[in-house]
C-alpha cells in the first residue's frame, strides 16, 4: 500500500517555524500542494522565496485562533488548489502560569489556543471533505486530519496547569472527532511530542543551557529529536498506510513518557 501523499492537497496551520514548518515541508517534498498557515508573515515570506514560483506552495498570513481567520484560510486553499485533503493543527501557544494563581484569561487563551483552534478548523476543513467526497464516486479516504499536542496532555507539570488542561482537552476532542467522521471515511489523529527541538524549546536552551543534559537524561533514546523526526510520524498518519488508523494519540518521545513523568509534560 502507497503512503504517497502526491497529488494531495494539505493545510498546515503554525507552519512559520518548528514543528509546522518541518510537516508542511515534508509534504511538500513528496508532492502535495501545501498552504503554510501562520501569524508570522516574515517568516512566510521567507520561506515562500525558497520556493520560488512553484505553484504547489502557498502561504497564508492571520491569527490562527480566529473564526474568520480559519473561514479566509480554507477559501483561499479552495482559490489556489479547489480542494482540501489534509488538515494539519500544528498552531499552538504554550504559557507557564503560577498553578495556584491561574487566571480565567490564562485559562481562555490557552483553550482558545490550544483547543478551539484546531477543533474550529477541524470542524470546518471536516464538512468542505466531506461534501468533496459526496461530489465523488471514490471509495477511497475522504481525507486526513492530524493534531500537534505534547506530553503535557499526558504528564503533569507544576507550571503548565493551563496548558496542560488546554492539550487534555484536545486529545479528547481528537478521539471524539474521530468517531464522528469515521462514517464519512475520514480520518482524525494526533501526535504528542515530547525532547523535540521544538521553536519553544530552543529558546529555552538558550537560557537555560544545562537543561539539554536533564532532556537528553530523562530520554531513553538519549538524544533530543530533530523536528522532521516528527514530521515523519505526520507523513504516517496522513497517508494510506494509516487508512485504518483512527482516533488515536501517538507519542514521539524516545521514549519519555515512559519513564518518571515529574516535569516531562512539555520538554
Amino acid at each position: 500500500m502507497s503512503n504517497s501523499v502526491s497529488g494531495k492537497t494539505a493545510i498546515v496551520t503554525g507552519a512559520g517555524r518548528g514543528v509546522g514548518l518541518a510537516v508542511a515541508r515534508a509534504l511538500f517534498e513528496r508532492g502535495a500542494n501545501v498552504m503554510f498557515a501562520d501569524c508570522d508573515e516574515a517568516s512566510l515570506d521567507n520561506e515562500m522565496d525558497r520556493f520560488g514560483e512553484d505553484p504547489r506552495a502557498r502561504s497564508f498570513c492571520a491569527d490562527m485562533s480566529q473564526r474568520l481567520s480559519m473561514a479566509n484560510l480554507l477559501s483561499a486553499t479552495l482559490d489556489a488548489f479547489d480542494r482540501v485533503d489534509i488538515l494539519v493543527n500544528a498552531h499552538r501557544l504554550v504559557k507557564r502560569n503560577n498553578p495556584l494563581e491561574c487566571s480565567e484569561a490564562d485559562l481562555e487563551e490557552m483553550l482558545r489556543q490550544n483547543l478551539l483552534a484546531g477543533l474550529r478548523m477541524s470542524q470546518l476543513v471536516a464538512k468542505r471533505m466531506i461534501q468533496q467526497s459526496k461530489e465523488s464516486d471514490s471509495t477511497e479516504m475522504a481525507g486526513a486530519i492530524v493534531n500537534l499536542t505534547t506530553l503535557a496532555a499526558q504528564r503533569p507539570h507544576p507550571d503548565l496547569l493551563a496548558y496542560s488542561i488546554a492539550s487534555a482537552a484536545q486529545d479528547q476532542a481528537t478521539r471524539a472527532m474521530a468517531l464522528a467522521l469515521a462514517p464519512h471515511r475520514i480520518r482524525v489523529n494526533s501526535v504528542a511530542f515530547g525532547s523535540v527541538m521544538t521553536t519553544e524549546l530552543k529558546a529555552t536552551l538558550k537560557d537555560d543551557p544545562g537543561l539539554r543534559d536533564g532532556i537528553i537524561k530523562g530520554t531513553p533514546m538519549g538524544r533530543i529529536a530533530e523536528s522532521e523526526e516528527l514530521a515523519d510520524a505526520v507523513l504516517y498518519l496522513v497517508g494510506d498506510g494509516a487508512s485504518f488508523v483512527t482516533g488515536q494519540i501517538i507519542n514521539v518521545d524516545g521514549g519519555r513518557s515512559l519513564l518518571d513523568p515529574v516535569q516531562a509534560a512539555i520538554f
